[in-house]
């Protein structure tokens, strides 16, 4: 379980941070829960996603399936008027 494990972090950090947990992952055959607010991060190291918005659940899915969701955009980048 990572909770919010980039939050301070720069954007190398980050990268560096990608590459680690991923690397975890497939080393190791762990399942891992993460709570991000870093889209990158998310889409980076995800093979699927729980996107929920207000406690409410919008989509679980790929992280193609979730990016391209038109609640998960409404979301997370807003929407226009």
């Amino acid at each position: 379980l990572l909770d919010e494990p980039s939050a301070g972090m720069n954007t190398e950090e980050k990268d560096d941070l990608r590459i680690w947990i991923k690397d975890i992952q497939e080393d190791y055959k762990v399942t891992i829960l993460l709570i991000e607010h870093d889209m990158n991060m998310v889409m980076g190291i995800s093979d699927r996603i729980l996107a929920i918005s207000q406690g409410v659940k919008i989509i679980e899915g790929t992280p193609q399936e979730v990016q391209k969701h038109p609640d998960v955009i409404a979301a997370y980048l807003g929407e226009e008027d």
